[in-house]
C-alpha cells in the first residue's frame, strides 16, 4: 500500500516511521497517489490566529465570541474538550468552561490571514473554489507535471508550508470528488490529512449515521429517522425510483450521495452573497440613544468586510432580534453605492427610528443588500459632490487604525460605545 509521510514528504516509508526523518506521521493508502479533489479547513481558525499571536495562551482554553449574551464564534481543541462548540451561547459555554480565556473576534484580521492561505492555494491550482474565510475546494488535475509530485505530496507540502508561513495548522480531505474530500477532511482532524478513495467510499459510508451527510440537517434527518433510514447504507441501497417514491424529488440525488456520488465541479467564481455584520447585546436595549452606538459600531465593520471582499453596497437591511427572540428586518436603498460607514448608519437609523416602540432589542444587524462591485462605491457626482471627500475620510482613518492599532481614530459615535 502506498505510503506519504507528512513531515518531510518521502514517499513510500518502509515502516511505521518515516526512514528520512523518523516522524510517524505517516499516511498510507492504496488510492493516494491517484485522487486529486480535496478539501482544506484550517483548524479553530479565529482561535488558532489569536494563539499564535498570543503564545502564552497556546496551553489555554481559548474562546473567541462576543459578551454573555453573544455566541461562539470559535474555540480552540482545548475549550472544545470541555465541551465548548461553535454557536453556543456564551452564558453555557463558560459555564462548561469557567477558565476560558475570552477574545472579542478580529474579523479584519481573520480575513487577512485567509487570504493569505488562498493565495498559497492558488499557487497550487487556479482551481479553488472558497467556501469560507477558512476553507476552501482544490481540484489538483492536471497538476502533476507542473509541481512534479502527486497532488497527495503536494498538499503534505502545503500543509507545511502554511504551519511555517501562517502560524495556523490546516486539515486535508483528498477524495475523488469534492463530497468525499468535504467528509475527509472531518474525520482527522485537527493537522490532519485523511483520505477516502473510489472503491472504499460506499463500504465507508453506510455505517455512518445519516446526519453526516453534507445536505442533511436535523429536520431531514428526523423525517429519515421516522421511516426507520438511520444508517448511509439505507439511502444507498435505494435505487432512483426507490428514492423518488419514498423520499420526493429530492431522493435519487441523496441515495447517490449516500453511495459517495457526486459530479459537482469546483468552480473558482463562487459568488459572494451576502456581507453583514451583528452584535448581541450584554443587556436588552430600548430607545434609539441606546441603540444608536451599537449601530455605528456594525456600519463600520460592515465597511471593513465589504472592503476586504471587494464590494459595495447598493443598499442596508437593517435586522433587529427583540427580547423574545421576534426578528424584524427593513431595507433601504441608498443614494449611490458606497463602502462608508456615515451612509450605512444615515441609511439605517432611520429605519431604526421606526422601530423604537418600547420594545427590548437583543440584537442589531446590518447588511449590504444589494451587494455591488467595489469600483463603483462613492463616485462622485452632481447630486453628491462630496461623496469622494466622505471615502478618503474613511480610508485615511482605517489606515492610521491599520498602523497603530483601532483607537488610534475613534469617531464620536464610536466613543459613546464605551
Amino acid at each position: 500500500m502506498r505510503g506519504l509521510c507528512r513531515d518531510c514528504g518521502a514517499i513510500d516509508p518502509p515502516g511505521a516511521s518515516c526512514h528520512a526523518c523518523g516522524g510517524r506521521r505517516i499516511i498510507r493508502h492504496a488510492e493516494l497517489f491517484e485522487l486529486a479533489i480535496a478539501h482544506v479547513d484550517c483548524d479553530a481558525f479565529y482561535a488558532s490566529v489569536e494563539k499564535r499571536d498570543a503564545p502564552e495562551l497556546a496551553a489555554k482554553p481559548v474562546i473567541v465570541g462576543g459578551g454573555r449574551r453573544g455566541v461562539v464564534s470559535a474555540c480552540c481543541y482545548i475549550a472544545r474538550t470541555r465541551g465548548v462548540r461553535s454557536a453556543m451561547p456564551m452564558f453555557k459555554a463558560l459555564a462548561a468552561c469557567p477558565d476560558a480565556v475570552v477574545i472579542k473576534p478580529d474579523i479584519a484580521k481573520y480575513a487577512r490571514e485567509g487570504r493569505r492561505i488562498r493565495e498559497m492555494m492558488q499557487a497550487l491550482t487556479p482551481l479553488v473554489e472558497a467556501m469560507s474565510i477558512d476553507e476552501a475546494a482544490l481540484d489538483l488535475r492536471g497538476t502533476e507535471a507542473l509541481h512534479r509530485a502527486p497532488p497527495a505530496v503536494v498538499l503534505a507540502r502545503f500543509a507545511r508550508d502554511v504551519e511555517r508561513a501562517v502560524g495556523v495548522t490546516i486539515s486535508v480531505g483528498l477524495a475523488p470528488n469534492r463530497l468525499l474530500a468535504k467528509i475527509a477532511v472531518d474525520r482527522d482532524k485537527p493537522r490532519g490529512f485523511a483520505v477516502i478513495g473510489a472503491a472504499e467510499a460506499a463500504a465507508v459510508l453506510a455505517p455512518e449515521p445519516v446526519g453526516l451527510l453534507p445536505g442533511v440537517g436535523a429536520v431531514l434527518a428526523k423525517r429519515l429517522h421516522g421511516m426507520g433510514i438511520t444508517r448511509l447504507g439505507q439511502l444507498a441501497a435505494m435505487d432512483a425510483k426507490e428514492a423518488a417514491r419514498r423520499l420526493g424529488d429530492d431522493g435519487p440525488s441523496l441515495a447517490a450521495r449516500a453511495r459517495g456520488e457526486d459530479n459537482r465541479p469546483v468552480t473558482p467564481d463562487r459568488e459572494t452573497r451576502s456581507v453583514s455584520a451583528e452584535t448581541t447585546f450584554d443587556a436588552d436595549l430600548r430607545t434609539l440613544a441606546e441603540l444608536e452606538a451599537p449601530l455605528w459600531w456594525i456600519c463600520e465593520k460592515l465597511s471593513r468586510r465589504l472592503a476586504a471582499k471587494g464590494f459595495a453596497a447598493g443598499g442596508v437591511a437593517l435586522k433587529l432580534k427583540t427580547a423574545d427572540f421576534a426578528i424584524r428586518t427593513r431595507h433601504a436603498r441608498l443614494p449611490l453605492p458606497s463602502i462608508v460607514p456615515e451612509m450605512f448608519f444615515d441609511a439605517a437609523r432611520m429605519l431604526l427610528a421606526r422601530e423604537v416602540d418600547g420594545t427590548a432589542f437583543r440584537l442589531i444587524g446590518l447588511g449590504a443588500q444589494p451587494l455591488v462591485e467595489g469600483a463603483l462605491a462613492d463616485r462622485p457626482d452632481l447630486a453628491d459632490p462630496d461623496a469622494g471627500k466622505r471615502a478618503a475620510k474613511w480610508a485615511a482613518m482605517e489606515a492610521l487604525r491599520g498602523k497603530f492599532g483601532d483607537r488610534a481614530v475613534v469617531t464620536g459615535r464610536g466613543l459613546r460605545r464605551d
